[in-house]
């Protein structure tokens, strides 16, 4: 077996280019609007749970597929630059990468969003069994629902095999197979994906985290280890077979919280990855969401590991 690298982190998951276009307001269909402001930033739930935990200091391997004709050597700069590792990460000279067209409005916030998958979607078991050493080598394997559930479920064969922990962002939320939830050992989601995957119907305010712990103790059945349910200012709840505990959430005041789960998730993977326990590694992603969510941005309003107040 491969000699197990302390405190590894490794996210097999996705990479975008997001191009974002802001206006006073969003274009009704079949008009055209001129805009204010224009910009390219890299993004993905992969890419961007890469770079929050390697703000925190994990070592970050990045196992993916990433098209090369446009955008795909930024974005691998970009990766590399955050210092995440990416000998992983299958080049694909024949495809595009994923790309995520966004309209903001500046009145209000609203967006609309289109994703174009790209080679995110072609992420294969192959590939990831190509990355077995540096899957075996790691101490947390990380994986959200933008890329095939076949190469995850090879990765977490892989890392289960290794003894590495295994962390499932279940986002965009889909119906999940029973193999998939038995290798997890966390399955991270907010109260709205929580609650499409036991098909419960949306709690109001008042109910909302009583809600959330029902789906939460339901998901449990399924083979899963901890289950961690995000709350948004309620914080998060962590039901486990012996365990289940709220985390209020930081006071901040927010500015853009888009992003703010993938810091969350990056945060959570490098706690455990380090040996914490299992409340301090919790508390760490809050802190690291609670310092994204209060400026501008998504991968760069990722805090790095000095800024944070633990």
């Amino acid at each position: 077996m491969t000699e197990k690298k302390s405190g590894r982190v490794v996210v097999v998951g996705s990479i975008n280019m997001d191009m974002v276009a802001h206006a006073g307001r969003l274009p009704a269909p079949g008009e055209t609007l001129a805009g204010e402001a224009f910009v390219m930033a890299p993004g993905g739930k992969g890419g961007n749970q890469a770079v929050a935990a390697a703000r925190l200091g994990a070592p970050v391997d990045f196992v993916a597929r990433v098209g090369m004709r446009q955008y795909g050597l930024e974005l691998l700069q970009a990766l590399q630059t955050e210092g995440v590792a990416c000998a992983a990460v299958v080049r694909d000279a024949a495809a595009l990468p994923g790309i995520a067209v966004i309209m903001v409005a500046s009145v209000g916030g609203e967006n609309a969003i289109v994703y174009v998958p790209g080679s995110n979607a072609e992420l294969s078991a192959s590939d990831v069994r190509a990355a077995a050493s540096t899957l075996q080598a790691a101490a947390v394997v990380v994986a959200q629902l933008e890329v095939p559930l076949a190469a995850i479920q090879a990765a977490f064969e892989l890392a289960r095999g290794a003894g590495a922990i295994t962390v499932l962002n279940a986002a965009p939320a889909q119906e999940l197979p029973a193999a998939l939830l038995a290798l997890t050992d966390w399955l991270v989601l907010n109260e709205t994906e929580a609650f499409q995957l036991t098909e419960m119907p949306n709690a109001g305010p008042d109910e909302s985290r009583a809600q959330a712990l029902r789906a939460a103790r339901q998901l449990l059945q399924c083979g899963v280890r901890h289950v961690l349910v995000t709350l948004g200012s309620d914080g998060a709840l962590l039901c486990a077979a012996e365990l289940e505990q709220h985390f209020p959430a930081r006071a901040v005041k927010a500015i853009d919280t888009v992003g703010a789960g993938d810091t969350f998730v990056g945060g959570l993977a490098a706690g455990l990855a380090e040996g914490m326990t299992v409340a301090d590694a919790v508390r760490l992603g809050q802190a690291a969401a609670g310092v994204a969510v209060s400026r501008s941005g998504v991968q760069s309003a990722m805090p790095h590991r000095a800024e944070l107040a633990l």
